[in-house]
């Protein structure tokens, strides 16, 4: 991502309440008690490493216009190894079925699968899968839960499949708890 020089976080603290801190103990989907909202962090100059490495896409890249500040769009951006995660306001979570934020993210998500990478939005709990063809509703996602992909009948006919460890580390096969999507490519 090429970093912007002209934008601010200014009056936007949305992901001190969709993102978890682990240095503070903070889950995702509650404001930090340190939050200010709309004005920023009472404790700035001491803040968790993980906070102050942090920058939404909105912040970084310019091809995201002023409608996807997160303040405005309820819609935190954020990447992945894997991909693009569209992390919704508790408040608002279906803010990225909206328009133009809708068409967007379907658009990200047909790219997505040409590079192998996942587009997926976060509400609350919730974890949605976003393909080029429809949604997977994963339900409820845990830290330690694996997601795999497989796809069947490539476009020439032979079997193709992709994997992803999702959300944190990776438990072993035997113990993790795995989402199996099946979805048939063109």
């Amino acid at each position: 991502m090429t970093p912007s020089i002209k934008r601010a976080c200014g009056d936007c603290t949305l992901c001190c309440k969709v993102m978890a801190i682990e240095a503070l103990a903070k889950p995702a989907g509650s404001w930090c008690r340190h939050c200010k909202p709309g004005q920023g962090c009472a404790i700035y100059a001491e803040h968790p490493a993980e906070c102050a490495s942090f920058s939404c896409l909105w912040l970084v890249n310019d091809l995201l216009d002023e409608r996807w500040k997160p303040s405005r769009s309820k819609l935190v951006l954020t990447t992945s190894e894997d991909g693009i995660e569209v992390r919704c306001d508790p408040g608002s979570p279906n803010a990225w079925r909206r328009e133009p934020y809708a068409s967007e993210i379907r658009a990200w998500a047909v790219e997505g699968e040409r590079n192998d990478m996942t587009v997926v939005v976060i509400a609350g709990q919730r974890v949605i899968l976003v393909t080029p063809e429809r949604e997977f509703d994963l339900g409820s996602v845990g830290p330690d839960d694996r997601i795999v992909r497989e796809l069947e009948g490539g476009r020439d006919g032979e079997q193709r499949g992709s994997e992803w460890a999702r959300f944190g580390r990776e438990r072993t096969v035997g113990s993790a708890h795995c989402v199996r999507l099946r979805t048939r490519s063109r």
